[in-house]
């Protein structure tokens, strides 16, 4: 069985390309998130390739400046701050896009069938009404006061701390789709409530949960390193970027770059999702534009 591979030619590249430019040109907020996250995601995947250990203490390298060897120089236990920064890049991210694939796994098949069945949408709405009510923070500490600290439960406690915002969005837009023509056909039609749930309504959720993906995505990842910071997140022996600013603050005046390295890279980070968000929404809503 043979399988062919089309590909386009030069001429249809070109061509292509004025388009490219002009949704560049309208969506820059889209160009810059993507370019500024390609980036990161890039410099901390192959982190292996030119960083160096970053566990490895010296007693002997305290604190020293930037060097060739060693660009960002060493923290209060002699470790290098570059390769720290990169690999704790790597636990912001993963707990970030985890727990956000889950809040929006979750909010969305809660949203879905609380926005279509009322009998279950007085019973899921309290119960995301109670979560609400909670503090991120909080919550996140409560969860991970019952089993330690630690990565997995760090993910779960912020997908938790998370789901109710985005059921809440899901749910308003099914409220309103449900009522639409189609929909009410295809009840007529008697299809079955999975397939209309899949054909029907969740292609009008998609739209807005992207949009509030993004801003979940920016929330986790702070609330990763703020978790890390206080001591309850991540673990003191796996590099994160809240981990880090938080065992070296005591030394911002002697070495600046060990607090502004994670803090910076947290910054742009957050920034490119933000960003990312903005301009998605801006996509899919051009009404928003004129109130930047």
């Amino acid at each position: 069985m043979a399988f062919s591979v089309q590909t386009q030619s030069p001429s249809a590249i070109r061509q292509r390309l004025p388009q490219a430019i002009a949704f560049v040109r309208r969506q820059p907020l889209i160009f810059v998130g993507c370019a500024l996250l390609v980036l990161l995601i890039t410099l901390v995947v192959t982190a292996p390739l030119y960083a160096g250990d970053p566990s490895g203490v010296d007693p002997f390298k305290r604190l020293k400046p930037p060097s060739d060897v060693m660009w960002f120089g060493t923290d209060n236990l002699g470790r290098d701050v570059f390769a720290r920064t990169l690999f704790g890049g790597r636990i912001s991210l993963v707990v970030g896009l985890t727990a956000t694939a889950l809040a929006v796994l979750a909010g969305l098949l809660v949203g879905l069938v609380s926005g279509y069945n009322r009998g279950f949408d007085n019973i899921a709405m309290r119960i995301m009404d109670g979560l609400m009510s909670i503090p991120t923070f909080l919550l996140a500490i409560a969860l991970i006061s019952l089993t330690g600290p630690g990565v997995t439960i760090l993910v779960f406690a912020i997908a938790i701390a998370e789901t109710p915002s985005v059921a809440r969005l899901v749910r308003s837009v099914v409220l309103g789709v449900r009522e639409r023509p189609y929909v009410e056909a295809a009840i007529c039609g008697g299809a079955r409530l999975p397939k209309i749930l899949w054909r029907h309504i969740l292609p009008s959720t998609i739209p807005p949960l992207m949009v509030q993906s993004a801003t979940v995505c920016a929330t986790a990842i702070l609330t990763e390193a703020g978790l890390s910071f206080l001591g309850v997140g991540v673990p003191p022996n796996i590099p994160s970027w809240g981990n880090m600013i938080s065992s070296s603050r005591l030394y911002l005046a002697i070495s600046p770059l060990t607090v502004f390295a994670p803090g910076v890279c947290l910054a742009i980070t957050v920034l490119s999702v933000n960003l990312l968000g903005d301009g998605l929404r801006d996509l899919f809503d051009p009404r928003s534009k004129g109130r930047h």
